[in-house]
């Protein structure tokens, strides 16, 4: 359990560090209240789960990577899950130019969030 509390406490500090966009595509994410966030982005209830917000390790668990402030950051849970779907991910930093190639492109997201709405 307490390493749990350790992940959300070191999700939430990256969170707030980034203003609440995710580390990869800089969409904005959700923690805590899926229906404030749905109603402001006017997004729907089954695509606001891509955008709640993950704990990310920059380099994983399994490579080495550990549970400290410097290794975590918050991702939104369509980047992080997509990073870890192939038997070989991408490392952080080419995963970031990846994302952001095709968020330039329209070519990411199923649903692109205005960042500033009315």
């Amino acid at each position: 359990m307490k390493t749990n509390n350790r992940i959300r406490n070191l999700r939430r500090k990256a969170a707030e560090s980034q203003d609440w966009q995710c580390y990869y595509c800089q969409q904005p994410m959700w923690e805590t209240d899926p229906k404030s966030f749905s109603a402001r982005f006017r997004v729907s209830d089954r695509a606001i789960l891509l955008f709640r917000c993950t704990a990310e390790h920059l380099e994983a668990r399994c490579d080495g990577g550990r549970d400290i402030e410097e290794n975590i950051v918050a991702a939104c849970h369509y980047c992080n899950r997509n990073r870890h779907r192939k038997k070989r991910p991408k490392d952080a930093v080419s995963y970031v130019s990846l994302v952001r190639s095709r968020m330039e492109q329209g070519r990411w997201h199923p649903v692109l969030l205005k960042q500033n709405p009315v």
